[in-house]
């Protein structure tokens, strides 16, 4: 009986041992890898969200082209680039800052109020001429027009919504819409990556 109760001691002695080598190994390689299984597969989770970020910046051409026009207008709108693609065309030639001349394409910023309900010529009158077009950038810059120096039989300032440059899309920093003011000296009034103009009438 004495042999038996000393052998059932010793078995179970290394039965514990086994599990302490056991744990021990767990632990030496939970120190190795610097992290816990459950960290290890939090931060693999997390690499795969961030995982877009890292992508390269996409061509401006591959963006949604989207220009909304509101305000005080009697038609709101949301000109996609079918919508561009189909109004009267126009083009601008400008200096760039290196010298070199380029070519815009787009529509002009008096056909796109004109689609919108904004009147001109003889209607340009009174509390018309208190009206402005702020035009708004995806960055945040702001430049305001005024409807006086848009009428064509008044200030007559070509400015031109342009979506392509010497017959391609803008590039992502430029586009996919921007303003272009040819009779501008400096360009600060050129709106890049444009997407909305809104209308203000201070007089109603």
């Amino acid at each position: 009986m004495e042999k038996f109760l000393i052998r059932r001691s010793v078995c179970t002695t290394l039965r514990s041992m086994r599990h302490v080598r056991l744990s021990l190994a767990i632990l030496a390689t939970l120190c190795l890898t610097g992290l816990p299984p459950a960290a290890s597969s939090a931060r693999h989770s997390t690499a795969q969200a961030a995982a877009p970020a890292g992508v390269p910046a996409v061509a401006s051409a591959t963006q949604e082209l989207k220009l909304v026009v509101a305000g005080d207008v009697p038609t709101p709108l949301t000109l996609s680039a079918n919508d561009l693609a189909a109004m009267p065309r126009d083009h601008a030639e400008i200096t760039e800052p290196d010298g070199t001349k380029s070519t815009y394409e787009g529509v002009s910023l008096q056909e796109i109020l004109k689609k919108a309900g904004i009147s001109v010529g003889r209607q340009m009158r009174g509390k018309a001429l208190a009206g402005y077009v702020l035009a708004s950038a995806k960055d945040g810059y702001q430049v305001v027009f005024s409807l006086g120096e848009l009428d064509p039989h008044l200030g007559g300032t070509k400015i031109l919504v342009a979506d392509k440059r010497d017959g391609k899309a803008l590039f992502e920093y430029q586009g996919p819409l921007r303003l272009v003011v040819p009779a501008d000296k400096e360009g600060a009034r050129s709106v890049r990556m444009l997407q909305e103009l809104h209308v203000v009438m201070l007089r109603k």
